[in-house]
């Protein structure tokens, strides 16, 4: 397996993660960390959130699947390392659901391993 392939396995772990986290934010509902959703009734909350990752995915795994695939390296890298900042920033909010090692066995490394592989590119 050669470096590209080594930096390719790395982000798909990465993505597997944020899936992982993902599913668990369904878990934890997530939703009542965002202003837009945190009022509304919670089932109408849980089937927003969960829909709209239907078209999230698309996109994500289209662009995956492109010519666009090093530009969706680098703004997914970046995301994943702001996402993790922003559930530390978050750790001490009453509505944060995601305080247990579990939860932060996806979300840190996530975080770091998007600032590894955005070196990576770099390199």
């Amino acid at each position: 397996m050669g470096m590209p392939d080594l930096l390719l396995v790395l982000f798909l772990f990465n993505l597997s993660l944020f899936l992982l986290h993902e599913m668990d934010a369904i878990r934890r509902s997530e939703w009542k960390l965002f202003i837009v959703l945190k009022d509304m009734e919670d089932e109408k909350a849980y089937k927003f959130f969960t829909f709209v990752h239907l078209p999230l995915y698309t996109v994500i795994l289209a662009l995956l699947f492109s010519s666009y695939q090093t530009i969706t390296f680098w703004v997914l890298d970046i995301f994943f390392i702001i996402h993790a900042a922003l559930h530390l920033l978050f750790e001490k909010y009453p509505r944060n659901e995601f305080k247990n090692t579990y939860s932060r066995s996806f979300i840190y490394p996530m975080g770091i391993i998007g600032a590894v592989h955005l070196l990576a590119l770099l390199m």
